[in-house]
């Protein structure tokens, strides 16, 4: 079995990310390593290669400007690097996501495991989203997603969230997916203030739209936040030491939007009837 490891990067360093925890984080697991750089007003490829392992392959890009909708910027660099994998699977590792050295085994026996069932095409991931600091978990958002893919199945990525398998060349669904085993531990929504600011200003733009200053993860319905007790890869210390807010204040004076509304339904019914009914972008064959 060969399987590759694929992400995008631009301007890693000055935002924040860490991306270098992030790729070793999986290089143990995969056979090869495929990086798009866009063009960065920063150090980010030199350290990217600065990583010094022979698996890592760097393809240099040039976003486009003026593709402004809804992140699909995103989705084109996330198949640049795609498509230019070789292995039996795909293994997309976003930039601020990173995996716990307990759980390689088990991921890898799981692509074992499936490689040769037609019926499976990726394997999802449970995620834990940290909020404000690396101690609290956000949990509005999605829970559960793929971040495997077989590279024998048509896919594209419409944004750097997901994936679409084509049938017939023009009709898209979602993949249909086993759970991994394993945990995904995104580290976006809990670094410092300044460079969730910076980024916000630079990324904005690709999205159609543009950003106040971000001055606190403060302006968020608490009931959104459970705490978090359990360990962090043993990778990330230094980042979380260095690069992380270690302290939350919620913003006394916020009000609840229609969202968080709906949200705090969600979650009275996820409770009482004990399902988890967040948004999935495959279709679960189970664990």
């Amino acid at each position: 079995m060969v399987v590759s490891g694929f992400t995008f990067l631009r301007d890693a360093v000055s935002n924040g990310y860490p991306f270098e925890e992030s790729i070793q984080s999986l290089l143990p697991i995969v056979d090869e390593y495929i990086v798009a750089v866009g063009t960065s007003g920063d150090d980010t490829l030199q350290r990217v290669r600065a990583i010094g392992d022979p698996k890592i392959r760097v393809i240099e890009t040039s976003w486009n400007e003026k593709m402004q909708d809804r992140g699909y910027v995103y989705g084109q660099q996330k198949m640049i690097a795609q498509f230019n994998c070789n292995g039996d699977w795909a293994f997309y590792l976003e930039g601020d996501e990173v995996l716990h050295e307990d759980d390689l085994q088990n991921i890898r026996s799981t692509m074992e495991r499936y490689r040769d069932d037609p019926e499976v095409e990726a394997l999802y991931f449970d995620f834990l989203h940290f909020y404000g600091t690396p101690s609290q978990l956000g949990i509005a958002g999605y829970r559960r997603a793929p971040r495997i893919i077989k590279n024998s199945v048509r896919s594209i990525a419409p944004d750097g969230l997901f994936f679409v398998i084509l049938d017939g060349n023009k009709k898209g669904r979602y993949p249909r997916a086993r759970y991994a085993g394993a945990s995904i531990y995104h580290y976006g929504h809990c670094r410092k203030i300044e460079f969730t600011n910076r980024k916000l200003r630079q990324v904005g733009k690709f999205w159609g739209a543009k950003h106040d200053v971000f001055t606190t993860y403060g302006k968020i319905d608490v009931a959104e936040l459970r705490p978090y007790v359990g360990s962090h890869p043993g990778i990330m210390a230094e980042w979380l030491n260095n690069s992380a807010e270690l302290t939350f204040e919620p913003d006394e004076s916020y009000r609840l939007t229609r969202r968080d509304l709906r949200n705090r339904l969600r979650f009275w019914v996820e409770e009482r009837l004990g399902l988890e009914i967040s948004k999935k972008h495959y279709k679960d064959l189970g664990h």
